[in-house]
C-alpha cells in the first residue's frame, strides 16, 4: 500500500510537468488546436512608426473629415489593448476627442512589420466658432508617452462645448 501511495504523487507531478512543458512559448497555436498565451508585451512608441494621413479633410463647415493614423511595428511582436487617446490643442486650450461609440478596446497583436490604423473623424467648424487646433496628441492605451502631430485639417466644430469628433479603435492594417 505504501508503494501505491508514493506512486500517486510522483505520477501526478510527472503529469503536471509534462502538461506545462508543451509548446514553445512563441504565442502560436500549441498543436492540436490548443491556443497558447502570447508572450508579446504592450506596444510602445519606441518600436512604432506613426504616419498621419493622407486625410479626407472636411472642405466646408458642417462637413465631416477623416484623419487616419497608422502605426507600423518596427520591433518584436507586441499587443494593443484598450482605446487610443487623442487630444486637440489650440492656443493653450486642450480638448480630448471622445472614442467612437462603436469602438472596442479588444486586445490586438501587432506582428513585426504589421500595422494598425485609427481613424479620427471630425466635423468642420466655422472660423471663430469652433476649436482651431494647431496640433493633436496621440496616446497608446495604458501608456504615459504620447506623440504629437500638426493639425492642418481646419477648425473642429464644438458640440456641447467639446470637439465634434471621435476616434476609432485599432483596425488591422496591411
Amino acid at each position: 500500500m505504501r508503494a501505491t501511495a508514493l506512486l500517486s504523487p510522483v505520477a501526478a507531478l510527472t503529469a503536471a510537468l509534462l502538461l506545462t512543458s508543451c509548446g514553445d512559448g512563441d504565442g502560436d497555436s500549441g498543436g492540436e488546436g490548443t491556443p497558447k498565451k502570447t508572450a508579446a508585451g504592450a506596444c510602445a512608441f519606441g518600436d512604432l512608426e506613426m504616419k498621419v494621413g493622407p486625410a479626407n479633410a472636411a472642405p466646408a463647415p458642417g462637413d465631416s473629415g477623416n484623419v487616419p493614423v497608422t502605426l507600423t511595428n518596427k520591433g518584436a511582436k507586441c499587443t494593443l489593448e484598450g482605446l487610443p487617446s487623442v487630444t486637440l490643442t489650440a492656443d493653450g486650450t486642450s480638448a480630448g476627442v471622445a472614442p467612437d461609440p462603436a469602438a472596442t478596446g479588444e486586445k490586438r497583436t501587432l506582428a513585426e512589420g504589421g500595422s494598425m490604423t485609427v481613424i479620427i473623424t471630425y466635423v468642420r467648424g466655422e472660423e471663430g466658432g469652433g476649436l482651431a487646433p494647431k496640433s493633436a496628441e496621440f496616446g497608446l492605451p495604458g501608456a504615459d508617452a504620447t506623440q504629437d502631430f500638426p493639425w492642418s485639417y481646419g477648425v473642429v466644430a464644438l458640440k456641447d462645448g467639446k470637439p465634434d469628433a471621435t476616434v476609432s479603435g485599432f483596425q488591422q492594417g496591411d
